[in-house]
């Protein structure tokens, strides 16, 4: 097997890799220094758009795309080392470089299922990165790890849907750019198909009906440069029919198309938050003694590091293969190994950082080191898309099968 990368995603490498080094991580204080003299807290930071102006003047933007038409034309097994170098600063350099979720799988859905009228008002301002938006589909009041539970509906009046239901937990929604929700709720309640009963539709924030009640915060952060969480009531929302996303009845097929992408560039940025995780545990190991020897002499130490490091490296080539298997048989062919990263990346990524916030004592909790931002950011991905349980479950009965 060939494990090198082509010769274009090395040249992207080392822009990114400079990019990082010399625009993304001395803005990250800068980003924190400003966030506080903001006037709201969901306001963007000078920074970031300066750092957004860079990347895409180095033409480092839009780069999870394959479509060419719209993006960078880069395969999965091209973007995911790209997505890893991102992923080491998770606050700044997904927005900066227009790859940050929930925007990438939007923008996947506008391209994939949007209309041109749709693309024309909605996916063009987002691949410009001129505003933002939101997915929302989980539901406070059912578990939505099984997605046909959601009773938010969406009926019809005339040439109009009435969207009546409440969620939570919708990324992006807090943001003062975000001016599009992606909505997902039954059209056909009753319907014999169960997977047949979702649809999606495009609803303006700031349609009559929709109100943004509150931020939900994970582990006391509220995610600011993503656009937080907010819970969204959604109070006999009216939009025109031509919202509807593709046809009555997709919104199921549509969702597991967004969600196959988005498992994948999570474990990527995932792998770079654990990498960032092991240089600054080698850092500190090598900067701090205790009784008599520093704490780079300690064997548990050395035992943590050296796991780490294995993990990391199993972890990335489970994934390049992944990413790999979903370029050649498309994303069903690779259902597999894509419940298999969702499954072991989050839970491996979380021990690592943890190790790290250990040798990093009270500093691994303050907010002087990012170690306890990366930590609530990987243990909620083990709740994200679909917790770990739902593809355990699938993945077994999927091993079972073969035996019966």
């Amino acid at each position: 097997m060939d494990f090198a990368f082509d010769a274009r995603t090395e040249e992207l490498r080392a822009k990114l890799l400079a990019f990082m080094d010399e625009y993304v991580y001395p803005a990250e204080q800068v980003a924190h220094e400003q966030r506080a003299r903001l006037a709201s807290p969901w306001d963007t930071p000078r920074v970031v758009e300066e750092l957004k102006a860079e990347a895409r003047r180095q033409g480092l933007w839009n780069l999870f795309l394959p479509d060419a038409e719209h993006g960078a034309g880069l395969t999965n097994l091209q973007y995911a080392p790209l997505a890893e170098i991102t992923g080491r600063s998770p606050q700044l350099a997904p927005t900066a470089t227009n790859c940050a979720a929930p925007d990438t799988g939007n923008m996947e859905v506008l391209a994939q299922f949007a209309d041109e009228g749709q693309k024309k008002q909605w996916l063009e301002p987002l691949l410009a990165g001129e505003i933002r938006s939101a997915f929302a589909m989980t539901e406070p009041d059912v578990a939505s790890s099984d997605a046909t539970n959601i009773t938010t509906h969406i009926e019809r009046d005339g040439d109009e849907y009435v969207i009546t239901g409440r969620k939570w937990y919708i990324s992006g929604a807090m943001h003062p750019d975000c001016k599009i929700f992606i909505v997902m709720g039954k059209t056909d309640p009753d319907g014999e198909d169960i997977r047949r009963q979702q649809s999606m539709v495009l609803v303006p924030r700031d349609t009559p009906g929709v109100t943004v009640d509150r931020a939900m915060q994970v582990f006391g952060y509220e995610d600011h440069y993503h656009g937080g969480h907010a819970e969204v009531t959604f109070d006999h929302a009216r939009v025109p029919v031509s919202n509807l996303i593709g046809e009555e009845g997709g919104g199921f097929a549509i969702a597991q198309a967004r969600l196959g992408p988005g498992r994948i560039h999570h474990c990527m940025r995932l792998i770079g938050m654990a990498e960032r995780a092991i240089e600054l545990m080698c850092r500190r190991a090598v900067s701090r003694e205790a009784f008599g020897k520093p704490l780079a002499r300690q064997g548990v130490i050395h035992n943590w590091i050296a796991d780490a490091r294995v993990t990391v490296e199993q972890l990335r080539l489970l994934v390049l293969k992944t990413a790999w298997l979903m370029d050649t048989v498309g994303n069903k062919g690779a259902h597999t190994e894509i419940q298999a990263i969702k499954i072991a990346t989050p839970r491996a990524v979380v021990d690592i950082i943890d190790r790290a916030i250990q040798l990093h004592g009270a500093g691994g909790v303050s907010q002087d080191f990012p170690l306890a931002e990366l930590y609530a950011g990987a243990r909620t991905l083990m709740i994200a898309d679909g917790p770990d349980e739902v593809h355990q479950r699938s993945l077994a009965r999927r091993e079972i099968k073969k035996y019966l």
